[in-house]
Parts: structure tokens; C-alpha cells; sequence
């Protein structure tokens, strides 16, 4: 047994061949991603292949590791150092780094210090507002929790009350402000008050709704976009897909049952979770509905707030952990949302609800560092009556035609119109395919380039390969 299949590469698990003394940078940059993100295992003397090769002299070894990361990382992460005895009467090394409480963690040498996150199966640097977002984990603060210059004079909470007496059949009081922690004791709103407030004068606190023609992003019959507190953004993102959810319906026996594209409790439960779940620290970007001919897609800025990857997660075993704490407290209050981390759950169990819904109709999700994506198939769409190709599931391994060279690549060109901040490493995972086998038919398809560098890049396709048989 290979042993990657016992640790599994991914975003908690790397593999090292032996111990590279002089660039160890090469393996502290993963020691240093670890501790920013949620932890995780450096296992040295394993090669690319995933055999167990061992170490020579792993006691040398476990010295040298323990003294670069004491001297190169800072602060110092919490690690254990864990011998275990290969095949071969070699030994594997395995430095087990937990997620740390002093983030961010960095890499130093020669005056510069760099911190590094982990993506996928990669170590990267950390961009600018992901190093912000570790400054402030770092120091036990959160971004809604941030107390900004404008006072309780400068704003109203009209929308708030109102929805709160509507919610809760109780009146608003003032100094709910102060208990939702909208308001500080000596009268300045945190930025969670802000983006409650009726003036919320924040530009990226926007929403843009389009219903697409067709299965892609090319003409639009309808677009809109929306300003303001998000309370007004929820009513306004319901609004929107209340008007583009259509009907269709069943035949029965003895009468006609409606069943409509969406659930809408599953569409509410999608907006809610992209609204508190959302970065606010990341500027130039906003919640997105996009509604096709065959699904509805939100995009929310920010991806899981531990780092991970929502498909390579089991939704029983994701963790209810919050990035915006007030705001989802305040949701809470209103019976909006649920403590206890349910909300991805609940949109697939009110999806299956609908009349007529099958498996193939499960919404699926899908994250990058800075990206959440819930995908919702439309109940009401059949592939066999337009002849075109239907969204997939994004979470699951994907039924990738293997008879030919073309096919594969109708799906890679697919897949990054979908999403087109995708990594070859996860259209890989998708395809059951190798990254190399993913990058070289990318290579072979000079339509769809790469614009920009690392995860801060994105893919384009100028022409489909469909026109081009046209």
C-alpha cells in the first residue's frame, strides 16, 4: 500500500523524499501554511510515487528540522516530531504541526519574512488581505468585529427594527445595538453595525443577479444589481430568483401537480449562508446569483474560513465555524439561520422536497481560498429535451467520457466556463484524471488561456471548441 493512501496529499498533508538541507524553504513553507491554516502533517521519505523510500539517518534528520523551524519560523508553531519504522529498515519522518493561535506564521530569511497558506495540495503566499485576515485570527478579532469611525449618530437601523418586530413580535430597542454588538459602549459602530445599517455606505456590499441565456455567461434577458445593508440585499437577492423561478409540472392521475426550478427555502438558505459567510475584507468583489437555462450558482468572495476545500469535506463532518460571528448572530436572532452549522445540509434536504426531484438534482458546492460556490441543478431541467450538455456536480468524481481526446476536453473547457478560477489539480480530482493529463490537453487547446499568476489568476476561453467545428 502506497502510503498516500493512508495520509492522503491534500490541503493537511504534504510529502517530502528526503530532508533538502540546503533550500529548506522548500519544505518550512509548509510548516509555516500549516500553522495559518488548520493544521496538518510533513512526511519526509516518501517519494512523488507515493513509495516509502526512508530516511539515512532520520535521528540527524529530526535535529536539523527541529532547529530550522525553531530559527526560521516565527512565532515558533507547536510541533511534534514522530519516528516510524518503513519496510526497508529505514524510517519515514512525520512532523505533525497543529493550527496555530499566533498567526500569522512566517517564513524569515535574509530580512524578508513571508507567510504561506495552504491551496489545495499547494503552499502558496499569502496575498495581502489573507495576510490581514491572519493578523487579526492572530489576534483572537474578527473583520465584523472591527470598530470603524462612524457613530451611532451617523446612522439608522430602520430595516433592522422592522425586521426584527417582524421576526421576533418584539420591540426594537435601541440598545440592541450595543447587545448585538453593533454599536461599542462609547458609540462607534463596529463593521458589522455598518453593514446593518440603512446608509451602509460600503460599495462591495453589493449583489448582482443576472439570468443568463443559455448554459454560460454570454447574453442576459435580465440583470440587476443591488446596494446596501444586507438586509436589503437578502430581500432584494429573493426577490430576484422568486421572479426567474418558473413552474413547471407533473401529470398525475387525477390532476396536475406544479413543481417549481427551486426550492425557494433552499435559495434563501443559499443567499443567507453567502451573506454571513462572505469576506468583507476582500475589496472589489461581490455576492453573484447566476441563474442558466439548466442551474442557479451564488458566488460569495472568501472560501472556507479554516482553508479547506468544501468538496474534499463530508457536510456531516464540516464544523460550524463562523468568519463574521456578529453577523451571523444577528441572522440568528431573526430565525434566519441555525447555530449548529446545518446550512449546506438544509439546501440539499429542501432541494430533495420538490416534486419529482431525483439524485442527478442535488446541489453541490465548491471552494477555493477566496471563492464558495453553491450550485443548484433546476428540478425542471431535461438534458434528453435540449440536447445540450448539463451542469455536473462539482463535489463528486465526474463521469468524464474516456473514448476520446475530444470529449475530455469538452468537459476541461466546461468546467472552467463554470468556474474559472479552477485549478488543474482539482479538474483533476474531478476527472479522476492526473494534473499532468489535465495540463496537457490544456496545453493542446490555445483557446483557453491563463490570465495572471497563482490563485490570484483566472482562466479565459475566447472561442469553444463547438464553434470551432461550426
Amino acid at each position: 500500500m502506497k502510503i498516500k493512501q493512508l495520509y492522503g496529499e491534500d490541503s493537511t498533508c504534504d510529502f517530502k523524499e528526503s530532508v533538502e538541507r540546503k533550500q529548506p524553504k522548500s519544505w518550512l513553507k509548509s510548516i509555516s501554511a500549516f500553522a495559518n491554516g488548520m493544521g496538518g502533517s510533513l512526511v519526509f521519505g516518501v517519494n512523488d510515487n507515493g513509495d516509502i523510500v526512508g530516511l539515512d539517518d532520520v535521528k540527524s534528520d529530526t535535529e536539523f528540522i527541529s532547529d530550522r523551524i525553531k530559527a526560521l519560523i516565527d512565532p515558533i508553531p507547536e510541533f511534534d516530531l514522530i519516528t516510524k519504522p518503513a519496510d526497508n529498515g529505514r524510517s519515514i519522518l512525520e512532523v505533525h504541526i497543529p493550527a496555530g493561535e499566533m498567526t500569522p506564521y512566517y517564513y524569515v530569511n535574509s530580512g524578508t519574512r513571508t507567510a504561506f497558506i495552504r491551496v489545495g495540495d499547494e503552499s502558496v503566499v499569502a496575498t495581502s488581505h489573507q495576510l490581514s485576515s491572519l493578523v487579526l485570527k492572530g489576534r483572537n478579532r474578527t473583520y465584523d468585529s472591527l470598530v470603524t469611525e462612524y457613530r451611532i449618530g451617523d446612522m439608522t437601523f430602520d430595516a433592522l427594527s422592522k425586521i426584527y418586530n417582524k421576526q421576533t413580535r418584539l420591540h426594537f430597542e435601541q440598545k440592541l445595538l450595543q447587545s448585538f454588538s453593533l454599536v461599542t459602549e462609547d458609540g462607534y459602530l463596529t463593521q458589522a453595525g455598518v453593514l446593518f445599517s440603512d446608509q451602509c455606505p460600503y460599495r462591495h456590499s453589493s449583489l448582482y443577479c443576472t439570468r443568463w441565456d443559455g448554459f454560460e455567461k454570454d447574453d442576459a434577458s435580465d440583470s440587476r444589481e443591488y446596494q446596501g445593508n444586507l438586509l436589503t440585499l437578502l430581500e432584494a437577492g429573493v426577490q430576484f430568483t422568486t421572479l426567474h423561478n418558473k413552474k413547471g409540472w407533473i401529470k398525475l392521475p387525477n390532476k396536475r401537480l406544479d413543481t417549481p426550478d427551486y426550492s425557494d427555502r433552499a435559495i434563501f438558505e443559499a443567499l443567507v449562508n453567502a451573506l454571513i459567510h462572505r469576506d468583507y475584507s476582500i475589496l472589489g468583489s461581490e455576492i453573484h446569483i447566476d441563474i442558466y437555462d439548466n442551474r442557479l450558482v451564488i458566488y460569495s468572495p472568501g472560501g472556507m474560513f479554516d482553508g479547506s476545500l468544501i468538496q474534499n469535506r463530508d457536510l456531516n463532518e464540516v464544523p460550524s465555524k463562523r468568519r463574521n460571528p456578529i453577523i451571523a448572530d444577528v441572522f440568528t436572532q431573526f430565525g434566519y439561520m441555525e447555530k449548529r452549522g446545518s446550512g449546506l445540509r438544509k439546501i440539499r434536504n429542501e432541494t430533495a422536497k420538490l416534486p419529482g426531484y431525483s439524485t442527478e438534482k442535488q446541489p453541490n458546492f465548491r471552494s477555493q481560498y477566496e471563492s464558495f460556490f453553491t450550485e443548484i441543478p433546476n428540478n425542471n431541467y431535461k438534458q434528453e429535451d435540449l440536447n445540450v450538455p448539463q451542469s455536473v456536480p462539482q463535489n463528486v468524481p465526474q463521469n468524464v467520457p474516456h473514448s476520446s481526446d475530444k470529449s475530455l476536453d469538452l468537459w476541461i473547457e466546461e468546467q472552467i466556463r463554470i468556474n474559472p478560477k479552477i485549478t488543474t489539480d482539482e479538474l483533476a480530482k474531478l476527472s479522476d484524471k492526473t494534473s499532468k493529463t489535465i495540463k496537457r490537453h490544456i496545453a493542446k487547446m490555445p483557446h483557453i488561456k491563463y490570465i495572471g499568476r497563482g490563485n490570484n489568476g483566472h482562466w479565459e476561453v475566447t472561442q469553444s471548441i463547438k464553434s470551432k467545428r461550426l
